[in-house]
């Protein structure tokens, strides 16, 4: 054959190959509100930047009728690209193809492009969109999952890795996404769970749709295994390029640093905190007056609601932010708040990203319900990760900072850098009306007025010791700030110590609380 002949068989195959399961497929996978896996790649990277590998590989079965089957590219989709000029890695499962089912050859496919990732230092970007293992190569399809969960444990604190959600994921394929850094969720879309609603139903005799048993929303809000919700496909895109904008490419770099920007919030940040300490407040409005331009990509919006965590920029590097929310459970820490900024704290750690935190909560969430889940257990894990994270950490408390949340949130003896308080700040070990029944038990039931002498010992106690004076003198604030000024001297503190050089004893590696 003519070279000419062969590259035109060569596009002809190719034709073949990338349209999946064939037009019929690809009409049933639009049908039912899903992008094919392709048009997903094309749509999620920088135009004409995708090349595509290992697009001829087929599946080697020959049992079960197999050995007739052409799986076209064996139901995955794998190569490289660019999310906003940054080079990154991606696969992604095509449902059209034997419902994106995964066989040892699929599992090769993605596992080669997550060891090129690895070597390249660069974001491996999983779409997940099967039916789950294939059954007719049996143990071969499990060792598959197992050989790219050992990757993803490899790759872990060394490259992001992010996962999509954009159909089934059911089984042992879950453990894949939970392995990863973040994972992304679309209404109506995406599905998780370990046993379908067949098999409960059967096991069980209960009765559930795949939505309520592992939906986006579910995952989202009450298991917390999804980072980011999104009502589509695109905005599940754009998301994740956002995304991929603010975080570094590996461990042995920086997030990208762009124009600095003063925050547009219109909010006076002196106006955000209620003069009556009992009234809540919307803490991102305090982050938004901090960062630039007020642009702050928030991570879990939708569970454990009573931390917020994310990423900002201060003077154009980007920062991890963890707050207390007081709008809900007045900002407590409770078993899933923990885990939530615990894991996001190791991240930041991870990949070199400065730490602010934002204190406002009266303590640990107390009853029975905490104890049993473990709150414990739980809360260990916040004090393990900041005292593990050797980036920069700066505490600004707003308002209240009571007990062992006090400790928990970053403290001076976590190892904080940096620790700020505003004036009306209320640090102590317990709440002032609590104290102050405890502490003048005795003067307030003698007292004729029982409800004016507690008053007068509550403002008594706030005057000795639930104010920021009494730690300041102490050394365990650096300052007492106006909150006008949070931000000038957030940028200064993060310039003090960009050079940080924070050594650990020497280790394997340590054992976190499980």
């Amino acid at each position: 054959m003519t070279l000419k002949k062969n590259i035109l068989a060569l596009r002809q195959k190719k034709a073949i190959v990338e349209k999946g399961g064939g037009d019929k497929a690809i009409e049933k996978q639009v049908a039912m509100g899903k992008m094919t896996a392709r048009d997903r790649i094309l749509a999620l990277l920088d135009v004409d930047s995708f090349h595509e590998y290992d697009l001829f590989v087929e599946h080697e079965e020959r049992n079960f009728g197999m050995a007739s089957k052409e799986l076209a590219g064996d139901g995955v989709i794998t190569g490289t690209g660019t999310i906003n000029g940054a080079p990154i890695c991606i696969y992604a499962q095509d449902f059209t193809v034997m419902g994106g089912s995964l066989g040892l050859k699929h599992a090769r496919k993605i596992t080669k492009i997550m060891d090129h990732a690895l070597r390249m230092k660069v974001p491996c970007i999983g779409i997940n969109d099967s039916g789950g293992a294939r059954i007719q190569e049996g143990i071969s399809a499990l060792a598959g999952y197992g050989e790219i969960f050992y990757r993803n444990t490899m790759s872990s604190g060394v490259i992001p890795q992010i996962s999509v959600i954009l159909g089934p994921c059911a089984g042992g394929a879950v453990y894949s996404p939970a392995l990863t850094d973040f994972v992304f969720v679309v209404e109506n879309i995406s599905k998780m769970f370990i046993t379908g609603p067949n098999v409960i139903e059967t096991v069980l005799g209960e009765k559930i749709s795949q939505e309520d048993l592992g939906g986006a929303r579910v995952h989202a809000e009450i298991t917390g295994n999804a980072h980011f919700y999104a009502l589509s496909e695109m905005e599940c895109f754009d998301q994740i390029k956002e995304l991929i904008s603010l975080i570094p490419h590996s461990n042995q770099q920086k997030a990208v640093s762009v124009e600095p920007k003063e925050p547009k919030s219109l909010k006076n940040i002196e106006n955000i905190i209620p003069a009556d300490p009992k009234q809540p407040y919307d803490v991102r409005e305090v982050i938004h007056a901090l960062t630039d331009d007020s642009k702050f990509l928030e991570i879990h919006e939708l569970w454990a609601a009573n931390i917020v965590i994310g990423f900002g920029r201060l003077n154009g590097e980007t920062i991890g932010f963890v707050a207390n929310q007081p709008m809900y459970l007045a900002g407590v820490l409770d078993c899933d708040a923990s885990d939530k900024a615990a894991r996001f704290i190791l991240y930041c750690d991870a990949f070199n990203i400065p730490i602010v935190t934002l204190e406002d909560m009266p303590g640990y969430l107390p009853g029975v319900d905490q104890e049993h889940a473990g709150v414990i257990r739980h809360g260990a894990k916040m004090l393990y990760a900041y005292s593990e994270a050797t980036v920069p950490k700066i505490t600004v408390i707003l308002r209240k900072a009571y007990g062992g949340g006090y400790i928990a949130m970053n403290s001076r003896h976590l190892g904080a850098d940096f620790m700020f308080a505003w004036p009306g700040a209320e640090i102590a070990v317990m709440g002032p009306e609590g104290a102050a029944n405890i502490i003048f038990r005795k003067e307030i039931m003698e007292a004729e007025d029982e409800d004016a002498m507690r008053q007068q010992k509550v403002q008594e106690y706030i005057e000795k010791f639930a104010n920021p004076f009494v730690a300041a003198s102490k050394g365990y604030i650096d300052a007492v700030i106006e909150p006008s000024e949070t931000r000038e001297l957030l940028l200064h503190a993060l310039e003090v110590s960009k050079n940080k050089d924070d050594h650990r004893p020497a280790k394997k590696h340590g054992i976190p609380p499980f």
